[in-house]
């Protein structure tokens, strides 16, 4: 089928020039497979479609209950796809061109406050090699913003050499970023390295395990998302925090808020954060302009007049 055939060429391009992550590749396919799938039963095909084709199947997404925000991104996966058609000459036309993306406000995100970080952390405490795990997870995540994928995945090679205090993390898009470790994260680092081994499994996966920051018992040999995620529920609870607010991503979320409230700049953030585009960094400045309204009309004079 050409439809398939022009999509796994679209893909292996972004494999392949963009250096796209595994599940940002995986996320092209559905989405054009999607697109390929309702066109086809509306006797077209994804490679053929012209503009009213696609606007009837952006309104087939908008009548199937999706947000604002997958609508957009699809929409995206289309034109980015009809680019790299045109790019090699297999149209002569760009059927997206014209076509409109829903417009949608993008929430900035509930952040965790410094005293809930200061909960987790008192909570992470103790002397058991868990424990020591746990806090430098917190560490990771919220000490260097780590996302859940970097820190599960972190090779002992990216650790910091015995002169330097730098992760070498490789993000999405196969991307290197440097990311600084301060003195709270390299102890908990120093901590758990000296337990690290009782996580080490005893079956044939032991010798990938040992390559992982955080190896486990598990059948790829390193720390899941999954158990991450319980990880942090499990520590939630202990420290009286709605379960649901604390993530990997929510830390990371803290992370970059916390830097810009106490003054940090948006592009420095924006590096440590590891995004390619800045515009992905800028919706934590939200979150700090209201903290900054309400001191505002808290504790000037003229807001209570």
């Amino acid at each position: 089928m050409l439809d398939t055939r022009r999509i796994e060429a679209f893909l292996d391009t972004l494999r392949a020039e963009r250096g796209a992550a595994d599940n940002t590749i995986e996320a092209y396919r559905r989405d054009l497979e999607d697109a390929s799938e309702f066109l086809n039963a509306n006797r077209t095909s994804l490679v053929d479609a012209g503009e009213r084709d696609l606007s009837a199947f952006v309104r087939d997404l908008h009548e199937r209950g999706m947000s604002a925000a997958t609508v957009s991104r699809r929409l995206s996966a289309l034109r980015r796809f009809f680019r790299f058609q045109l790019g090699d000459n297999e149209r002569q036309d760009n059927p997206t061109s014209r076509l409109d993306g829903p417009t949608f406000r993008r929430d900035p995100p509930d952040v965790l406050s410094r005293e809930e970080v200061s909960q987790l952390i008192a909570a992470a405490e103790g002397p058991e090699p868990s424990d020591l795990r746990t806090m430098c997870l917190i560490e990771l995540l919220y000490g260097a913003g780590l996302r859940a994928s970097e820190c599960c995945d972190l090779p002992l090679s990216s650790l910091p050499a015995p002169t330097t205090t730098v992760l070498i993390v490789r993000g999405k898009g196969d991307k290197e970023r440097i990311t600084p470790l301060g003195k709270p994260a390299l102890v908990a680092l120093k901590n758990y390295m000296a337990v690290r081994e009782t996580f080490f499994p005893k079956t044939a996966i032991r010798t990938t395990a040992m390559r992982y920051v955080f190896p486990s018992r598990g059948a790829g040999g390193r720390l899941t998302r999954r158990r991450l995620g319980q990880i942090l529920e499990d520590l939630a609870v202990k420290a009286g925090i709605a379960s649901e607010r604390v993530t990997p991503h929510a830390l990371r979320h803290a992370f970059a808020t916390h830097l810009l409230s106490g003054g940090a700049d948006l592009r420095a953030v924006q590096l440590l954060l590891g995004h390619a585009d800045i515009s992905t960094t800028q919706i934590y400045t939200h979150v700090v302009t209201d903290e900054l309204r309400d001191l505002l009309e808290a504790a000037h004079p003229m807001a209570r007049a």
